[in-house]
């Protein structure tokens, strides 16, 4: 009940029983959005190679399940096991953690706002802000709009279960078939997570300074990157933004 409970109405009020039905619905048809999804390929594909990975590098299959279930953010987890398999320190791992997830504080601050209504407690916004990665990011900002605001906490929760039950059977299918997937064949699954972001992005950029961030870090990337810049990803998505919100508010001015 936790899962799909909506916890709030904002319309007119309702019997426990209506609420519990409405949100259950809600629930199952983020579960139907999920299975619908172009995603949720690309999560299968992904944690195949991510559960190959584990197994190749020494960790269990309970420790790549829980790493799913806890991080639940694909990239994050390739770092974890690559840096700690590598003979790296947990300072060094937490460290290389930490700046592969701070994209996900801007998507779950965007999307927040978007599911709650005045009576939603705090509690209410845990589970849909640790099932927020980009999958269930792109996915919810692009169907919740449409639902009805005091359903949307139990839709996106359901979102994030369908999305994040396949991504857990393809880890356990990973590892089991980790000594038969010839190692280019987990590397080219593990480039799916990528690409899959590069579509979206482009996809849902109708705004003209998304489209100025993303063509400015598409540009600056491999710049910063053959210079050896250090942390090239992360300050060249700092360069590109900044000078994309600096260009859209140039323009607007003149307007």
């Amino acid at each position: 009940m936790f899962l799909f409970r909506s916890f709030q109405s904002s319309g007119e009020p309702q019997g426990p029983q209506g609420d519990a039905v409405s949100a259950s619905g809600a629930f199952a048809r983020g579960l139907r959005a999920a299975l619908n999804s172009v995603f949720v390929y690309v999560l299968v594909g992904t944690y195949i190679g991510y559960g190959a990975l584990s197994h190749d590098l020494g960790f269990s299959l309970l420790w790549a399940e829980l790493s799913t279930a806890v991080m639940w953010a694909g990239p994050a987890q390739v770092i974890v096991v690559s840096t700690l398999g590598s003979g790296s320190t947990l300072i060094q791992a937490a460290v290389a953690v930490a700046l592969s997830s701070m994209r996900l504080l801007p998507m779950v601050v965007a999307l927040l706002p978007l599911i709650k209504t005045p009576r939603t407690r705090y509690r209410h916004l845990l589970l849909p802000a640790h099932f927020t990665a980009v999958s269930v990011w792109v996915e919810a900002l692009r169907l919740v709009p449409g639902l009805p605001r005091e359903h949307r906490i139990a839709f996106c929760n359901g979102l994030g279960v369908g999305l994040m039950s396949p991504a857990l059977l393809a880890t356990v299918v990973g590892y089991v078939l980790a000594s038969q997937l010839p190692t280019l064949f987990a590397a080219a699954v593990l480039f799916l997570t990528p690409m899959s972001f590069f579509v979206s992005t482009v996809r849902n950029s109708r705004q003209l300074v998304d489209r100025l961030a993303f063509a400015l870090g598409i540009v600056l990337t491999p710049l910063f990157a053959f210079a050896k810049f250090e942390l090239d990803l992360l300050f060249a998505g700092l360069v590109a933004g900044t000078l994309a919100y600096g260009i859209h508010r140039w323009l607007g001015a003149r307007r």
